[in-house]
C-alpha cells in the first residue's frame, strides 16, 4: 500500500518503520524538508512535502498533532479527498484533576480532521499508545481500538494495524471517537501515576456473570 505520513515527529517514525519493514511504499512529509529527508532515511521511506505525502497515500497519517490540524490539513483537503486518514491524535492537556480533553464541549478530534478534508475516509486508531510502543514489540498482540464509518477505509486500518503485529479491534462508528479520545486522557492519566488501567478489566468470559 502506498502510505503518506504527514509530520515527520515520534508517531511518523515508529508507525513509518513498522510499515516499511511490512512492504509499504511510505513517504514522510513535514515542513523541515531536512527533518522528513532525515526520517525516511533512516526508516527507509521516502521523504517530500506535506502536499506531495498528501498525493503519495492510499492511506495517510496525520501524525503533526490536534493542534496543527487546522493549519495543515485544509489545504490539502483535494488530494485527501476519498482516501483512508488516520488520526492518532491525543487532544489532551494537564487540568487541575488530571488529563483533560481540549475538545471538551466541541467536536471531537477525528470529527475535526474529517470536517477539515471533507470527501477523506477518517479513521481513529494507534492514539492509546506512545510512539514507543509501536516502535518496539510491545505492539505485538496489543489490540488497536479503530473506529470510522466507511467499510473500505476500515478494512485499510485492519490491515495496517495488523501489518505491525497488533490486533484490530473496531468499536463502531466516527462518531465513537470522542469517547476513545475520553478513554485515552483516563487511561494515560493512569499510566502517568503508575496505575495498570489493564487491571480494571475482566476476561471477556468473565465480564457477564
Amino acid at each position: 500500500m502506498r502510505i503518506g505520513i504527514l509530520g515527520a515527529g515520534n508517531m511518523a517514525a515508529a508507525l513509518g518503520a513498522k510499515w516499511v519493514g511490512a512492504g509499504h511504499d511510505v513517504l514522510i512529509g513535514a515542513r523541515s524538508a531536512e527533518r522528513a529527508a532525515a526520517l525516511a532515511e533512516r526508516i527507509g521511506a521516502r521523504a517530500g512535502t506535506f502536499a506531495e505525502a498528501a498525493g503519495h497515500g492510499e492511506a495517510v497519517l496525520v501524525a503533526v498533532g490536534h493542534a496543527a490540524v487546522g493549519e495543515v490539513v485544509p489545504p490539502l483537503a483535494p488530494s485527501l479527498a476519498g482516501k483512508v486518514l488516520l488520526d492518532c491524535s491525543n487532544p489532551i492537556v494537564p487540568g487541575p484533576g488530571g488529563l483533560m480533553l481540549t475538545t471538551d464541549g466541541g467536536p471531537a478530534a477525528a470529527a475535526a480532521l474529517a470536517a477539515a478534508a471533507p470527501g477523506a475516509h477518517v479513521v481513529k486508531a494507534f492514539h492509546l499508545g506512545a510512539a514507543e510502543v509501536w516502535a518496539g514489540p510491545h505492539a505485538d498482540g496489543l489490540g488497536v481500538p479503530l473506529c470510522g464509518d466507511d467499510p473500505t477505509a476500515l478494512a485499510a486500518a485492519h490491515t495496517l494495524v495488523a501489518d505491525i503485529g497488533s490486533v484490530p479491534l473496531p468499536v463502531g462508528g466516527l462518531d465513537r471517537a470522542g469517547y476513545l479520545e475520553a478513554t485515552a486522557a483516563i487511561v494515560i492519566g493512569m499510566w502517568f501515576a503508575g496505575q495498570d488501567p489493564r487491571t480494571m478489566l475482566p476476561l471477556p468470559e468473565n465480564a457477564h456473570g
